[in-house]
């Protein structure tokens, strides 16, 4: 059996996306609408894992595509209101890594701009609360890091590849 034109959509709390069944991109005016759409439709579905996280105390979105998950909440550079976003996570002893890929979009996402303003955050894992400081990993941390930040999730890797910014890796300590 042959599928032609077939679409697959997939989302993390880095964004939502389509790509086409030979991994073709949109172009032009159609990307730009794609993209909108795509932000859109990110923000919605992040809304949405946060309020259930939230509601259920982390038994409902605590994992997204086979690694844990957290939220964090910063505070707005411009507005000083809070944000919160849920993040996939990766634990070194008590420190937790997340990354700041924004799907390889050339901008670095709103939490993280947020957090080169005002390292102190705070992030729910499960039910627990817990203050926190941002550190942007070294160069040397974050080349010992990303080769476990892609074993952990592949599309990282992706998303690198889509931009010219180097994603920074994240301790939130």
């Amino acid at each position: 059996m042959v599928c032609s034109g077939v679409r697959w959509s997939v989302f993390t709390s880095e964004g939502f996306g389509s790509v086409g069944s030979s991994g073709e991109r949109p172009q032009g005016s159609q990307a730009k609408i794609r993209s909108g759409v795509r932000d859109v439709s990110a923000k919605l579905l992040s809304t949405l894992h946060t309020f259930v996280y939230r509601m259920t105390s982390g038994r409902i979105g605590r994992r997204l595509v086979n690694n844990d998950m957290l939220l964090l909440t910063t505070t707005g550079r411009v507005t000083g209101n809070k944000h919160t976003v849920p993040l996939l996570y990766l634990r070194d002893g008590d420190r937790l890594a997340v990354v700041a890929s924004f799907g390889g979009r050339p901008n670095h996402p709103e939490w993280y701009r947020n957090l080169l303003a005002n390292k102190q955050a705070s992030v729910q894992i499960l039910d627990e609360r817990l203050k926190v400081e941002a550190a942007t990993m070294t160069d040397r941390e974050r080349a010992e890091w990303w080769p476990k930040v892609v074993a952990a999730y592949g599309d990282y890797a992706t998303y690198q590849s889509r931009t010219d910014r180097q994603i920074p890796l994240v301790w939130l300590d």
